[in-house]
């Protein structure tokens, strides 16, 4: 039985559609036709003008003419575009040794300290995989082998990741991907629609307690919850604070694993190591079960993680063999060493809170302004922590105080116009949420306050074009 979802906009927002934008140049039309010959119709580009690239530096990326793009967009290279002590890492460790992890090495074992120290007990040991979708994919065996039950709780429109496994439990991946009954889905928190602190955190405990029984009625029963802590493909929901640990105290009162899903808001993009730290309770802290690690750990080299206590791994362990013949090798660790390196050594988590900041002030400013001139671009509800902020594009004239009578409507295509009307000002963003109505803006860490600067007079521009 298929599960019940969200409309799409689309099988993937901002996606490229051919025929639809400008006249794209001759070289570039030509390139794409050779791309879809090739990789076929499963690959997407982003943007109504598709953009093409040859090279990084730092929170740019630059086309073959020289083009400068900002990139507020990717945290893969969570330490900039072609890094420099990650090259030279890199190209030191492949001069040395690339093996697997049944040889005994000194580098796997020095980081897997150094990340695991990042952590609160009993956090204490880490399984390396290549790629966010496989560390998610072990997290739910482990899960599933510790309860002996089936069933998984995610959030309505939620990603994590694209083996089948992550698939099934990723419901934004559009009406086309299958969502079987061993999942349910759940609405997240939605202060844009009235779901305010203290209420929404027992509301979404009450529907993670709907969800339990649902699982116990369909015969699965409850294997775990997986979160991505900021709630990223639902529309970046931080707040209220906790309520993610509410719903792990229901997961587990039924006997079920919490895993943090940090692929997105891990190391330091939120202001802090990680983000589930954001739901501890003043006098006590919020502990996952399992965390699941990924994209930005590398800088984009391959290297993913499982984070976890010694009793779940050994159970796990004991029965199964588990083996990836990339997962912690030593070139994909010598990148995740320098990234550490890089972040500590550059005080990025601190950056990254300053500078988000000014991007979120700036914001407001400019959401001040579009309502003073009675503009009719509806921007609401700027929210965000550190180096991750989002904005609700709603229907003009709605009432954007929360208040539950007059919840505006989402205005996806409004979100898009704004996405694409900054491409055309070489500031590249996406969008994300159910409707697509959310700006998603989310710059590698060493985005600066003048890379800020730039991109909010962009963003001015856009908005009042569109006013």
């Amino acid at each position: 039985m298929r599960q019940e979802r969200a409309s799409s906009p689309s099988v993937m927002v901002n996606a490229y559609a051919p025929g639809s934008g400008s006249a794209l140049d001759p070289a570039d039309e030509a390139l794409i036709a050779r791309r879809t010959a090739v990789l076929g119709s499963p690959y997407r580009l982003f943007y109504r003008d598709p953009v093409h690239v040859v090279r990084g530096s730092g929170a740019h990326l630059f086309g073959p003419n020289g083009e400068d793009y900002l990139d507020a967009y990717n945290n893969v290279p969570s330490v900039g575009h072609a890094n420099p002590a990650v090259q030279a890492a890199v190209a030191a460790q492949l001069g040395e040794l690339n093996t697997h992890t049944r040889y005994l090495t000194d580098g796997v074992v020095e980081y897997a300290e150094r990340l695991t120290a990042k952590f609160p007990s009993p956090l204490d040991q880490v399984v390396f995989a290549c790629t966010g979708s496989e560390a998610v994919d072990l997290a739910l065996r482990i899960a599933r082998r510790h309860t002996g039950r089936e069933g998984i709780i995610v959030t309505r429109n939620a990603y994590h990741g694209t083996t089948a496994a992550a698939a099934e439990i990723s419901p934004s991946l559009g009406p086309g991907n299958p969502i079987p009954d061993r999942v349910v889905l759940v609405d997240a928190p939605d202060p844009l629609r009235g779901e305010t602190d203290p209420a929404a955190a027992e509301d979404f405990a009450a529907r993670v307690r709907d969800a339990i029984a649902e699982l116990e009625r369909r015969g699965v029963g409850l294997a775990g919850m997986i979160v991505d802590s900021a709630l990223t493909s639902d529309g970046l929901w931080l707040e209220p604070a906790g309520f993610l640990a509410r719903a792990a105290a229901e997961v587990r009162a039924a006997g079920g694993l919490y895993i943090a899903d940090e692929v997105q808001p891990g190391f330091g993009r939120l202001g802090d190591w990680w983000g589930f730290t954001r739901h501890g309770f003043a006098d006590q802290e919020f502990v996952p079960d399992l965390v699941v690690l990924g994209k930005p750990m590398g800088n984009g080299i391959p290297i993913s993680a499982v984070v976890g206590s010694a009793d779940l791994f050994d159970e796990f362990g004991g029965d199964v063999r588990y083996f990836n013949t990339f997962g912690g090798n030593p070139v994909s660790i010598a990148a995740a060493s320098a990234v550490l390196d890089e972040i500590e050594g550059r005080g990025l988590i601190a950056h990254a809170s300053a500078v988000g900041d000014r991007l979120r002030a700036g914001l407001r400013e400019i959401q001040a302004d579009a309502e003073r001139a009675g503009s009719g671009a509806g921007l609401a509800a700027v929210r965000g922590a550190g180096l991750f902020v989002a904005a609700d594009l709603v229907a003009p004239g709605a009432d954007h105080t929360g208040a539950p009578a007059s919840a505006p409507a989402p205005d996806g295509d409004a979100a898009l116009a704004v996405v694409n009307g900054l491409r055309e000002r070489r500031i590249l963003v996406s969008a994300s949420g159910r409707a697509g109505s959310t700006l998603k803006i989310r710059p590698p860490l060493v985005f600066d306050d003048r890379d800020a600067d730039r991109f909010l007079d962009g963003f001015a521009e856009v908005m009042r074009e569109l006013g």
